[in-house]
C-alpha cells in the first residue's frame, strides 16, 4: 500500500503550529505510514540579494516544524521531508504559488495539502484570488486545518499605529504630487490639495500599502526616489529624441511589436512604478500587467533594445531595495523577453 504523502506549506503565522499538528494527526487517523512534506515557497529567486534574509527565516521556520512533526507524533512513525520552492524561479502571487505546490505534488505522488487558513503567499499587493481557489484551479485537493484564530482586538494598537503610516505616506505623495501639477504658492491649490490628498489617502492607503511601513526604510525609499525622477527624465528625453528621428525620416522605420517581459521586482507598488515608467517613456506601451509579467507595446526597435536592457527596472529595483538590488542580469540576459506579436503576425 503506498504511503500516505501531505503537503504542508508554511509561512510565519500564529496558526502555522496547530496547522502542523493538525497535519500530523489527520494524517495518521488516515494511515500509519505517513509522509509529512514540509515546506516554504519563496517569493524571491535564492540569488537576489534580498531573498538572503527570506531565505534564511525559511530554514529556520523548516527546523521549527521538523521538530512539532517530531512533537505531535509521538511514537508513531512519521517521516519529515523538507525543501525550499522558488528558489530557481520569482513567485508573485497566489497564482504562481499554486503551480509551484501542484508540481511538487506531482514530482512527489501526494494529492493533498493540509493548509494553513492565515497562510498567504509572498505578494505584497492586495490579493483579488485567494490561494485556495488557485489551488482548485489546478486540481489539487486541499484540507483547511480548523485552527483557533486570536482575537482581532490583541492587534489593535499595532493596527492603529501601521494605518496612521499608510494615511501619512499617502497623503503626503498625493499632497506633493498634487501641488507639482499645480502652483504650490497658489492658497487655493493648498487647500484643494490637502482635500484630494486626504480623499485619496483614506480611499486608497490600504490598497497602495498593504505591508508596514518601516520607518526608517521608507524615507530611505523616498530618497532613492528622488534621485530617480532625474533618471526617468533623461530616458524619456532620449526616447522623445528617438522616436522623433524615426518619424521625421520620409521611410518611417517603425515596427510596432507587442512584447512579454517577465520582471524581476515583486509587489504591486515596484511594479505599478514600473509599468507607469515605461508607459512615460516614448515609444513603449505597457498594456497589460499580469503578476510581475508585463505586456509591452513597442513603437521602434530601439524602444525594444532598452527595454530589453532592463535600465528602469534596474532603477526600479534600486528605488526599493537598494543599490546592491539593482545588479541583476538584464532581462534579455535572463531569457525574460519574448514578442509575442508585429505586424505581420
Amino acid at each position: 500500500m503506498a504511503a500516505n504523502r501531505i503537503l504542508v506549506p508554511l509561512s510565519d503565522t500564529v496558526t502555522v503550529r496547530q496547522t502542523v499538528g493538525y497535519a500530523v494527526r489527520s494524517g495518521l487517523e488516515r494511515d500509519d505510514d505517513l509522509v509529512v512534506h514540509l515546506v516554504v515557497a519563496l517569493p524571491h529567486e535564492a540569488d537576489l540579494p534580498e531573498s538572503r534574509q527570506h531565505t534564511a527565516d525559511a530554514e529556520e521556520l523548516l527546523s521549527k516544524a521538523e521538530n512539532w512533526v517530531r512533537e505531535d507524533a509521538g511514537s508513531a512513525s512519521v517521516t519529515t521531508e523538507t525543501a525550499l520552492l522558488g528558489t530557481d524561479e520569482y513567485l508573485f502571487g497566489p497564482r504562481d504559488f499554486a503551480d509551484t505546490f501542484s508540481d511538487y505534488a506531482q514530482q512527489h505522488d501526494i494529492d493533498l495539502i493540509v493548509l494553513d487558513p492565515e497562510y498567504q503567499p509572498g505578494s505584497t499587493a492586495q490579493i483579488l484570488q485567494s490561494v485556495e481557489r488557485e489551488l482548485e484551479a489546478v486540481g489539487l485537493a486541499y484540507d483547511e486545518a480548523p485552527v483557533e484564530r486570536p482575537a482581532r482586538h490583541q492587534r489593535l494598537v499595532g493596527d492603529v499605529s501601521e494605518r496612521f503610516d499608510r494615511l501619512f505616506a499617502m497623503f503626503w505623495i498625493s499632497y506633493g504630487f498634487y501641488l507639482v501639477l499645480g502652483d504650490p504658492t497658489y492658497w487655493f491649490d493648498l487647500v484643494t490639495g490637502a482635500a484630494v490628498a486626504g480623499i485619496v489617502s483614506l480611499s486608497l492607503a490600504n490598497v497602495t500599502f498593504t505591508f508596514p511601513l518601516d520607518r526608517v526604510q521608507s524615507p530611505i525609499r523616498a530618497i532613492r526616489f528622488g534621485l530617480y525622477i532625474p533618471y526617468l527624465i533623461w530616458e524619456i528625453v532620449k526616447a522623445n529624441i528617438a522616436v522623433s528621428a524615426v518619424i521625421l525620416r520620409p521611410s518611417m522605420p517603425i515596427e510596432p511589436t507587442m512584447t512579454r517581459i517577465n520582471t524581476r521586482v515583486r509587489g504591486g507598488l515596484p511594479l505599478l512604478a514600473l509599468a507607469n515608467s515605461i508607459t512615460l517613456t516614448p515609444g513603449t506601451l505597457t498594456v497589460r500587467a499580469d503578476d510581475q509579467r508585463l505586456i509591452v507595446h513597442t513603437l521602434i526597435p530601439s524602444a525594444r533594445d532598452d527595454l530589453f536592457d532592463g535600465g528602469l527596472e534596474r532603477a526600479i529595483r534600486f528605488v526599493f531595495y537598494g543599490r546592491e538590488s539593482a545588479a541583476i542580469p538584464t532581462p534579455r540576459e535572463r531569457g525574460d523577453t519574448e514578442i509575442i506579436g508585429g505586424d505581420d503576425q
